[in-house]
């Protein structure tokens, strides 16, 4: 037994001896040192410091903001009343059919404490009736003060006994793509809603037709419901009007859009100060990018907003602004597309100047340039473009009133509308562009609509269209 023992503890010793031979002789040391320069390239990916708290969303509190806004976002509810046919019989023989009531819901924001609430055009159009009700439940009726189609910019005010919580506009220009926002509304009746994305994309156009849009795209979710509600940021700056969504659904499926708070707040301060909204233009005609046109003269793919003419007698013209030129710079907004340079001129009036930098020739020049008064228009639903009577067009057609139709799509060639000058609309006199634009944004693409016309004699004709 003694022997065996012996054995085994000579064994052992024989085995550490010649491990530790083998790791001090034989086996190298697996060591990495860090130095400066160990042969791979470092760099940053942003020149944003990194923040230990990781992903970014963590450092985000939503909860002031929509602790802020809730309270002065409110739920309008549009009353219409419609006439129709109630029956075959109505429909075949002209009965006159019945009145029906037809109720719209969407969202409003409070933007004073005596009660003057900003909402979309198409959440209060042709409302019989219009109705608040606040965050705590209250429920007053609500007056229209002014509207304005183009904007889809409405301001409605309600009388309260006591000062209401209200949002102040903030200033949309220096919102940045990818920065957090929270829609604040009623979809689908669910009161006090906030969701939160980021902004998507800035000076976004949605009718390639008009061409003078300027959204603000976001992620945030926004449904039927929603219009009128608030975008605001992180701090509860209202950055925003909801207004629309892109779905083929009627739902939301990943992108909606605002109307830009320095647009909004424009558009309530003229309604306030003047009745109406005053438009202002700097006299260039442009190109819409991705049309043949544009791809033949070779402008498809250029940064900023290629100038194709110039109006005359404009702040364009005076300015000595060219065919050729391209418009990179409005005072200290970088223009990249035409919603960049419509939607920071909508901001402006009448009157304003603005300092246009643009490219000729391969040098950059600054040049001021003034707004003057919009004298030409593309009318809603018929798309007929109108141009404010002067003194020789007013001897010309004999009159005093009405806008002179210059442009017919080609749908209304047939009926003779070129060169007149159109006095009412359903026998509502016309005395420029802006009632003209107010006049046809408030009638039905499936209703029917008469317009008085005069011609170059005087003569006097009256179209319905249906």
């Amino acid at each position: 037994m003694k022997k065996i023992g012996s054995l085994l503890l000579v064994s052992l010793c024989a085995g550490a001896i010649t491990l530790g031979a083998y790791k001090i002789f034989f086996e190298q040391p697996n060591i990495s040192v860090v130095s400066e320069n160990d042969g791979f390239s470092t760099f940053n990916t942003s020149l944003t410091p990194t923040s230990a708290k990781g992903s970014g969303i963590n450092e985000v509190d939503f909860t002031t903001a929509a602790e802020t806004t809730v309270h002065a976002v409110v739920h309008v509810k549009n009353v219409t009343v419609s006439k129709g046919p109630s029956s075959l019989r109505d429909f075949f023989y002209g009965s006159g059919g019945s009145q029906r009531a037809q109720v719209g819901t969407g969202s409003g924001v409070i933007i004073t404490p005596d009660g003057y609430i900003v909402t979309n055009n198409h959440v209060i159009k042709n409302a019989s009736k219009l109705e608040v009700t606040l965050n705590n439940n209250k429920t007053y009726d609500a007056e229209l003060i002014g509207a304005d189609p183009n904007s889809d910019i409405a301001l409605i005010k309600i009388d309260s006994d006591s000062k209401l919580p209200y949002l102040a506009f903030g200033d949309s220009d220096n919102t940045k793509i990818g920065e957090w926002v929270l829609a604040v509304g009623n979809p689908f009746n669910l009161t006090s809603t906030v969701t939160a994305g980021i902004v998507s994309a800035k000076a976004r156009n949605l009718d390639q037709m008009l061409n003078n849009q300027s959204f603000i795209q976001t992620d945030a979710a926004v449904n039927p419901g929603n219009s009128g509600g608030a975008l605001v940021n992180t701090n509860g700056d209202l950055v925003g009007i909801n207004t629309a969504i892109s779905s083929q659904t009627g739902s939301y499926v990943g992108y909606s859009f605002a109307v830009p708070s320095n647009i909004a707040k424009k558009v309530v301060e003229d309604i306030m100060e003047y009745g109406n909204v005053q438009k202002g233009i700097i006299g260039i005609k442009s190109v819409p990018i991705n049309t043949p046109y544009a791809k033949k003269k070779g402008i498809n793919n250029i940064e900023g907003v290629y100038i194709d003419g110039v109006e005359e007698e404009t702040g364009a013209a005076e300015a000595g602004l060219l065919a050729g030129d391209i418009i990179k710079q409005i005072d200290n907004i970088k223009v990249t597309k035409y919603p960049d340079l419509t939607g920071y001129l909508s901001t402006k009036r009448p009157g304003d100047e603005v300092e246009i930098t643009y490219e000729r020739d391969g040098e950059i020049v600054s040049v001021p340039v003034k707004i003057i008064k919009r004298q030409t228009t593309i009318l809603p639903v018929m798309n007929l473009e109108v141009k404010n009577l002067n003194e020789k067009t007013k001897k010309k057609y004999k009159t005093e009133k009405g806008v002179l139709i210059t442009g017919v799509p080609e749908t209304y060639r047939g009926y003779g509308l070129e060169d007149k000058v159109m006095i009412a609309v359903d026998d509502e006199e016309i005395d420029d562009i802006q009632e003209a634009r107010d006049l046809f944004g408030g009638i039905s693409k499936y209703g029917r609509t008469s317009i008085t016309l005069l011609g170059k004699d005087g003569e006097r004709e009256r179209l319905i269209f249906q």
